[in-house]
């Protein structure tokens, strides 16, 4: 971290208020609503070293989830890796800076946005997050560019050896009637332990529409904490799409306030899970103007003794009359001691809305396994058919098809290596 000398003013005081505000709450507790079914005692209690500079695997990790014809921005234990990272196909209408140096000379809009987009208060890991911001990656979308090549952020954590923490954090600011497409991976050295504590801002100008891919392949005994705060300007259009297959313990909270008259918000997500994994998902939906928008379906699948947790928040303003809202949650149990925590909330003080939600936890239909053996399919082939088509529902929305490729791919291999069949 650069001594603060090097730092400018404002990005001092944001650290030293964040650090502050977590010095005040500490790790989140099961005492707390908003975690009592997610016990994040194991990071707590866990000593981590600082993640510094790259480590052995990092490029190989980089380069194997490389998608096609896309700009790619690496970021290694919480620093933006020029070195690993292809701009060559940066197109016209896009400017990328790294924040350390973006803050450094004084980058338009970093200080605008940066650590503006969230509540420190109401997140205390984006508040540890912030209280160590360094470095990480912006993104500025020029208004009116019409931007088709994907940018594929690539976060990469891990020690050579020994157990590490980052806070990797990105910043996405679209101009007015402006469109992207963004993929943000994460992964890690399989096997290895390190706690990733992402925090991603998002800027939706007036007219603009972004797709945000959230794509969570962490190793199995790491950590994973990721907050998305998203704010939408009037006629703005936000769409989140978050597949996750990886990590011990995630934790993944995804706000979006549309604050704009005509705005509109996709949140969609799928999750897979064995073992004694907890997956836990926090949504939250702020429709804070009139005639907006918003449609949310998650899904998980869940095997052995995994645990999920799904709460899904949608508030609507007094004066957001016209919103329209739906949200659905569904999870598949796949063995007798998995277990899933679902909590859908509405919040309506407005009058002239329509909001719906529904939430749905069961098992394979063994009347469909059967007609598919029937039909000469083995258990496990009539099992991955129904679970794709389960799935896929969600996998179908993406919308950069060397990405989808592949998510599916990555999701069925570990269906196939993760989960074991019921008997």
């Amino acid at each position: 971290m650069e001594t603060l000398v090097q730092v400018p003013a404002w990005v001092r005081e944001r650290r030293e208020r964040a650090a502050r505000r977590f010095a005040a709450v500490g790790f989140p507790t099961t005492k707390l609503e908003d975690w009592r079914f997610t016990n994040i005692a194991p990071i707590a209690e866990t000593t981590f070293a600082d993640a510094e500079g790259w480590f052995a695997p990092a490029a190989s990790l980089v380069s194997s989830v490389g998608v096609a014809g896309s700009v790619r921005l690496a970021i290694v234990n919480g620093q933006f890796a020029a070195g690993l990272s292809d701009l060559s196909a940066l197109p016209k209408g896009i400017r990328i800076a790294g924040l350390r140096d973006g803050a450094r000379d004084g980058t338009d809009g970093l200080e605008q946005h940066l650590g503006t987009v969230f509540s420190i208060d109401a997140h205390p890991l984006a508040a540890l997050n912030t209280s160590r911001l360094d470095d990480g990656v912006a993104i500025f979308i020029t208004a009116g560019a019409g931007v088709d090549t994907p940018i594929h952020i690539v976060t990469v954590t891990g020690g050579d050896g020994q157990a590490v923490a980052a806070h990797p954090r990105v910043l996405v600011v679209a101009g007015a009637n402006s469109r992207v497409r963004i993929a943000h991976t994460f992964i890690g050295a399989p096997g290895s332990i390190y706690f990733n504590n992402a925090v991603s801002e998002v800027v939706v100008g007036e007219g603009a529409s972004i797709d945000y891919y959230t794509d969570q392949r962490e190793s199995e005994e790491a950590f994973h904490i990721a907050n998305l705060q998203a704010h939408v300007s009037a006629k703005g259009v936000f769409s989140s799409h978050a597949f996750s297959i990886g990590a011990r313990i995630q934790r993944h909270d995804i706000g979006i306030a549309l604050e704009g008259e005509g705005a509109d918000c996709t949140m969609n997500g799928v999750y897979l899970a064995d073992g004694a994994r907890l997956m836990d998902t926090h949504t939250a939906l702020d429709h804070a103007m009139p005639h907006c928008t918003s449609h949310e379906l998650y899904k998980g699948i869940l095997a052995g003794k995994a645990k999920a947790v799904f709460n899904g928040r949608i508030i609507v303003r007094i004066d957001a009359q016209k919103t329209d809202a739906k949200q659905t949650n569904r999870a598949l149990l796949l063995s007798d001691d998995a277990t899933i925590n679902s909590n859908p909330q509405l919040e309506i003080f407005a009058d002239d809305v329509k909001c719906t939600h529904g939430a749905a936890v069961g098992q394979l239909d063994e009347e469909a396994m059967f007609y598919l053996q029937a039909r000469g399919l083995t258990r496990i082939e009539a099992r991955d058919m129904l679970l794709h088509a389960f799935a896929g529902e969600v996998l179908d929305g993406v919308k950069i098809p060397a990405l989808r490729e592949q998510l599916e791919t990555a999701f069925f291999t570990a269906l196939a290596r993760d989960v074991e069949l019921k008997a």
